[in-house]
């Protein structure tokens, strides 16, 4: 679009410099303000100093990517041209920056060789250390008198001051919102990014911890440092969330079945909720996947999935364990029985949920690359699940679950159709039912 539109462009605008945008390098995960206290005594030059060897540092710790910062200046030479003298001499403005440029140069531009075939560099070296040796620069010669610098302008050390990159700082005193604002404080933002695929809770705690080290150095300073963003604390306060939400899962789920089926058929569930999220992460974890906000978004919507296929192979289980007959059976045998005869309608029901998500994996652009975590990790854990349910259910049953003692076996019985119609310990038996009709009948 920018080249197509070239012949738009103002005339001398230089062609446009287009830089490819990673999630991961260019987006920081943490930032932190810097900014002089009032006591200070370091100039400002020597306060963006300061803050570009703190940036060397943290270039340094491992996994750092990229270290940017914003609202800093270099130190300069600023020159102030008095337009009325320059009129007066019959100067231009060209002619003062052709003088400071050649002299600015610092590169050999004379070169020859000795009788002794030696070479020998003629060039400038460091030739501007001071204001004076820009004032003493000759611009011209007018009636046959040299004509410097210092004679149509005013030079003076200072600050970048054509960079409009200024940031400022404002806060409430020990984070107290009944405190009134501080007034405006100019600020130096460092920007740090991590390395793709590395763990931006680990690159943040190690960028603090560098900075910590560096506290007694700056009180000496007078600079203030204060974290303005942290990712990866975000990322830490993401996967709390995610293990809190885990656990209420797990215990709605046991209290439920407690009261459905029993404390063992629980026990089972309630395991598979961890064994399912165990093979889901080690999966995303060979594959090359990242743990960011949107995978952790992808576990919580899978989560009250994720238990159906063991709550349903469990049940049926447990149906057939309170079935007639079952003392003629081996319990290796029932529990294959159970789970083969559930597998077909479990397995389209998971189906017919991971094609939902498969659309979400066609999405372009930006938004397709945050939101591929979604359509990958569901379908994965809802695989996982019934993984689980047919593997480890049955497996977990045969060790806890056992066959009703005898006169048990009848708590349970079911019509033609496989649907409970006694469900209680004290049934009537045939001879206390004909002995109620005969009463009805008188």
């Amino acid at each position: 679009k920018v080249m197509q539109n070239m012949d738009e462009m103002p005339k001398g605008v230089q062609q446009p410099l287009i830089k490819p945008f990673d999630i991961d390098i260019d987006v920081p995960i943490i930032t932190i303000a810097l900014y002089q206290r009032e006591d200070s005594k370091l100039s400002l030059v020597e306060f963006n100093e300061e803050v570009r060897k703190l940036k060397h540092k943290i270039n340094s710790i491992e996994n750092v990517a990229k270290t940017t910062l914003s609202g800093t200046h270099k130190e300069q030479f600023n020159i102030e041209v008095d337009v009325n003298k320059l009129s007066a001499y019959h100067i231009s403005l060209g002619q003062i920056m052709k003088a400071v440029q050649q002299l600015a140069v610092n590169v050999p531009d004379i070169k020859g060789r000795t009788v002794d075939d030696k070479l020998v560099f003629f060039g400038v070296s460091n030739a501007i250390n001071s204001a004076k040796d820009i004032e003493d620069v000759q611009i011209t010669t007018y009636r046959d008198s040299p004509v410097y610098l210092k004679d149509v302008a005013k030079v003076e050390a200072g600050i970048d001051k054509q960079n409009f990159q200024n940031a400022e700082f404002i806060y409430r005193p020990n984070n107290d919102l009944s405190q009134p604002l501080t007034k405006s404080i100019p600020q130096v933002t460092l920007s740090v990014s991590k390395l793709a695929g590395t763990n931006a809770v680990f690159v943040a705690q190690d960028v603090l911890a560098l900075i910590e080290s560096q506290k007694e150095y700056f009180d000496t300073l007078g600079i203030e440092y204060r974290k303005t963003r942290d990712y990866g604390d975000r990322a830490n306060a993401a996967v709390d969330e995610l293990m809190h939400h885990l656990v209420i899962t797990i215990i709605i789920i046991a209290i439920m079945l407690i009261f459905a089926l029993g404390w063992r058929e629980s026990l089972i569930v309630t395991f598979t909720v961890p064994a399912i999220l165990a093979i889901t992460l080690f999966i995303a974890y060979i594959t090359g996947q990242t743990m960011n906000r949107i995978t952790l978004f992808a576990f919580l919507l899978s989560l009250g999935l994720l238990v159906d296929a063991a709550i349903i192979v469990i049940e049926n289980i447990h149906r057939h364990l309170h079935s007639p007959g079952v003392e003629d059976k081996e319990m290796g045998q029932l529990l294959v029985e159970a789970t083969d005869e559930v597998g077909a309608p479990t397995n389209i029901a998971t189906l017919a949920i991971i094609l939902t998500m498969v659309p979400m994996a066609f999405v372009g652009g930006m938004m397709g690359s945050f939101m591929k975590p979604i359509p990958y990790n569901v379908p994965v854990a809802l695989f996982a699940s019934l993984v689980v349910a047919y593997i480890f259910t049955p497996y977990l049953s045969l060790k806890l679950l056992k066959k009703p003692e005898h006169g048990e076996e009848h708590d349970m019985e079911y019509n033609e159709y496989g649907i409970c119609e006694v469900c209680s310990g004290n049934h009537h038996t045939d001879e206390h039912d004909e002995s109620i009709t005969s009463q009805e009948g008188k």
